[in-house]
């Protein structure tokens, strides 16, 4: 949730969404009398807390209008346009446009035919700051990819990349602003460039924008397709200092079988060879991964399978979803898994994350650790490891050179060199 001033948003899902509620506040700050509700349609429960924050805000202010945008609204508006207090639904091509959020517009309720065959939002470097000193860039929109258990594509279109020249320009003018760290992020990074002449891959962007803001000391990436790791990301990882040690896969599962079900472009064998090839280039990178435990008709020995991958790699930073059914997706008609099966196996996996994170910080420790200060006490290493300052503080959005010495609960304890 964010509230500047003008319209109250109330958001929900990804960074993506994160990063557009921004630009939407910027928008509405003419609309006190306004709630937007922009939500999320990767599983049932983020659409229940929306549908829930709904009722909510409506009982409490009834006399508000609510706003309903987001991929669930995308992809069913007339679901969300019968909910008490909602005066309008607004599809993901226009929620970002001014012309959107006049009176006049806000008066006269769009079709809701109209939202489901809008046209797709072209994509633009879209930023999500919040007052953090780490800034999230937006380099790409929507996916090409049809993994069964997906919906997003319905709500977000085809993949559209952010031009080199619009993000670099973008990083300068974060730099300028302070910002020490630039962590680029979309719906499906990996296939940034697809769409551009030439079809340059991701990493051409990293060194791009890497060559052309010298001043930027860091530079990191959100979820990655392991199918589609190119040539410059491995020269990165080999070469360049200021492309952080920390690569979040969006692998899913470690059994090929329920891959192939999914329909994900890599199998266990390219992950394996990912992962040592990374660890090669630098032995102390953090890698984490997206996990969906429970798929339909995955077994208790291809459960295994995941697990066993988890701790044989040593994976510190696990994203776990139990698997929720999504209409008109493929896996939604497959044969499902007792909801507390997959609710038991997503807490193993988190259980094997938590034994491997610990492990990982402890590495650290007696280390020197390039720290950017999110607080006078607290920041994130370049490995993405949580560490506190003892016997001292700090100026926030700060870089420090700091030795590790000990470990508490939420990550590495350290001092001033």
């Amino acid at each position: 949730m964010a509230r500047m001033s003008g319209a109250k948003l109330l958001t929900f899902g990804c960074r993506l969404n994160l990063h557009e509620s921004e630009r939407i506040q910027g928008l509405t700050g003419h609309l006190d009398d306004v709630v937007v509700v922009n939500t999320c349609a990767v599983t049932t429960s983020a659409e229940r807390q929306a549908r829930q924050a709904i009722r909510r805000a409506h009982r409490e202010s009834p006399d508000k209008r609510i706003v309903v945008t987001g991929c669930a609204a995308q992809i069913a508006p007339e679901k969300w346009r019968g909910l008490p207090g909602v005066a309008r639904v607004i599809g993901n091509a226009e929620k970002l446009e001014a012309e959107s959020w006049t009176e006049k517009a806000l008066s006269q309720d769009a079709g809701l035919a109209d939202i489901m065959t809008a046209p797709l939002v072209p994509a633009s470097p879209v930023t999500e700051t919040g007052g953090h000193v780490r800034a999230l860039l937006q380099v790409q929109q929507g996916c090409d990819h049809r993994c069964t258990f997906c919906i997003i594509p319905y709500g977000r279109g085809a993949s559209r990349s952010v031009p080199v020249s619009d993000v670099v320009t973008r990083a300068r003018e974060l730099v300028a602003a302070g910002h020490h760290e630039i962590v680029l992020t979309g719906v499906d990074i990996a296939s940034w460039g697809s769409d551009i002449e030439g079809k340059p891959a991701l990493g051409t962007l990293c060194r791009a924008v890497l060559d052309a803001v010298p001043e930027l000391p860091r530079l990191r990436l959100s979820s990655l397709d392991p199918a589609s790791v190119d040539k410059d990301l491995w020269f990165l990882l080999a070469e360049e200092p200021r492309f952080l040690p920390h690569l979040h896969l969006s692998l899913q599962a470690a059994s090929d079988l329920v891959l192939k079900r999914m329909k994900r472009r890599h199998s266990v064998q390219d992950a394996e060879t990912l992962v040592s090839r990374a660890r090669a280039l630098r032995p102390d990178i953090a890698i984490g991964a997206d996990l969906i435990a429970g798929f339909p008709t995955e077994t208790d020995a291809q459960a295994q399978e995941t697990l066993d991958f988890v701790m044989r790699h040593q994976l510190p930073y696990l994203h776990v979803f139990p698997y929720s059914e999504r209409p008109g997706t493929p896996a939604a008609r497959m044969p499902s898994v007792p909801n507390a099966l997959r609710q038991a196996r997503a807490a193993a996996l988190r259980e094997a994350g938590e034994a491997n994170r610990r492990t990982y910080w402890q590495s650290m420790i007696g280390r020197d650790l390039d720290v950017l200060m999110e607080g006078p006490e607290r920041g994130h290493s370049a490995h993405f490891v949580p560490v506190r300052l003892s016997g001292g503080q700090a100026e926030r959005g700060s870089r420090l050179s700091l030795r590790a010495h000990g470990l508490d609960e939420a990550g590495l304890v350290a001092e001033i060199n």
